[in-house]
């Protein structure tokens, strides 16, 4: 567990990659469509405890594939009702999801570790607060966005490891967040 876990109420911000977080990712692709979606084990759950406990959700995602021609926008955004709406139906939420559909070779793209789609967040959201945020991924870039932007960092653990140590805590998947959570104040 993490030092900061007792002090997140409704006033702090969680935000989550997707691929590899919420849903299981596709190793050298995409997820293109609903029927390749596929989320991960007790992400259901974890996110209806989250929806009680945070005042925001968000989602934070790069897309390349839309740069690349797999996919149009509008396909990323009908999977991200269909995830949106999945949630919404187990008793969860997730308020927004910004996704940066720039190339990695880019100059001045809008992907993790870029901070981009968190100002869009706080444009969104005015109350979200930084310091008061939790930025949960599994790759590198997207602890150093949390770092970058000023949240607290947990790292998804996943085969092979990142050994450099950029976060705060790192955990198995959501649900041991969402433990982390009920043990330290009850429902």
């Amino acid at each position: 567990m993490v030092d900061f876990i007792h002090q997140v109420d409704n006033s702090w911000t969680l935000f989550l990659d997707r691929d590899g977080v919420i849903n299981r990712r596709i190793f050298g692709g995409y997820v293109t469509k609903t029927a390749d979606f596929e989320f991960l084990p007790d992400v259901l759950p974890s996110l209806n405890i989250f929806a009680r406990r945070f005042g925001r959700i968000c989602v934070v995602t790069n897309q390349q594939g839309v740069g690349k021609g797999l996919m149009s926008e509008n396909q990323v955004n009908t999977l991200h009702q269909f995830m949106i709406e999945q949630v919404r139906q187990s008793g969860g939420r997730i308020d927004k999801v910004y996704y940066c559909p720039d190339l990695a070779t880019e100059p001045n793209n809008c992907r993790k570790p870029n901070i981009h789609m968190a100002n869009l967040a706080k444009a969104d959201f005015p109350e979200i607060n930084f310091s008061k945020s939790i930025m949960v991924g599994d790759s590198l870039s997207d602890l150093e966005f949390g770092r970058n932007a000023g949240m607290h960092v947990i790292y998804v653990k996943h085969d092979p490891e990142i050994k450099k140590n950029p976060f705060e805590g790192s955990i198995s998947g959501l649900s041991e967040l969402a433990d982390w959570l009920l043990q330290d104040r009850k429902y």
